[in-house]
């Protein structure tokens, strides 16, 4: 969301090429920080798309202000919708929770933690088991998070999934990004902890803003696209041949539930169903 407030607040531009060229070096220069190149891309991409959607008559007139003016009134009502998008999942995530469950989640993400506090202040007790999520621990920031709304959080290791997984009721995770193939790429790990869900019959939650969706067809590993593999000064700086990569895909094969939020909706469908063009 603060990505796209970026893009609002500095365009200057005077006619539409203008507007696409400074579009570009923004996104371009946010691409080559240390934040998931995933979740820039996507947002960016749909951003653009949605406040370039401009009537003919309004492109053809002399004054570009009146453009302009059109296209920061559609970026605030883009913004608008993300910035509600992880409370609608929160709100309407409700329903498939119940006293007593034990929930595992891995690594750090907004929406799930949003959503777990959002259980927790309707009344249903759980127990969470967050995994610790090396290589950068982000499992760590969830554990003190949650613990820190009063939420009951244990830190296990990531080797301890399968151990676990006979006692877990719902894996809940979030997503980088969500693939035009139904899967999704996210921190190193999800795939371990997805196999595992499916061979023991275990719910296996994805939850995502709209804006996660990106225009990638992998079909494994190998087709990720580096700059999702690797953060930016990894990819600068370093023999990517000995460095380990920060997210993996996992396939709509694995059939988890992906729930989504498209305007006040929540969506739940099969990841395998999901198509995005």
């Amino acid at each position: 969301m603060r990505l796209c407030s970026h893009l609002k607040l500095v365009l200057s531009a005077t006619t539409v090429n203008e507007l696409n060229k400074e579009l570009t070096e923004i996104v371009n220069g946010m691409a080559r920080t240390d934040h998931s190149s995933t979740s820039i891309r996507s947002a960016s991409d749909l951003f653009r798309r949605f406040i370039t959607l401009a009537p003919a008559e309004l492109l053809d007139q002399q004054d570009f202000s009146k453009v302009l003016a059109f296209y920061r009134q559609r970026g605030k009502i883009f913004i608008d919708r993300v910035a509600k998008s992880r409370g609608m999942i929160a709100k309407r995530a409700i329903p498939f929770f119940r006293d007593n469950m034990n929930v595992l989640t891995h690594s750090y993400s907004k929406v799930v933690l949003e959503s777990l506090v959002s259980v927790h202040k309707s009344g249903i007790t759980f127990q969470v088991w967050v995994t610790e999520s090396q290589p950068d621990e982000s499992g760590r920031q969830m554990h003190e998070a949650l613990r820190k709304e009063g939420i009951k959080s244990t830190m296990i290791l990531d080797s301890a999934v399968g151990y676990l997984m006979e006692r877990i009721d719902m894996v809940l995770v979030g997503a980088e990004g969500v693939m035009e193939t139904g899967g999704i790429i996210n921190k190193i790990g999800t795939l371990n902890i997805a196999i595992c869900a499916k061979t023991m019959n275990k719910a296996f939650f994805v939850m995502a803003e709209s804006i996660k969706f990106v225009k990638e067809y992998p079909l494994n590993q190998a087709d990720i696209p580096e700059e999702f593999k690797y953060r930016t000064s990894v990819l600068e700086n370093s023999d990517l041949s000995v460095e380990h990569p920060m997210v993996d895909y996992t396939s709509p094969q694995v059939r988890p539930l992906l729930l989504f939020c498209i305007k006040a909706r929540l969506f739940m469908v099969p990841s395998w169903s999901v198509s995005v063009h």
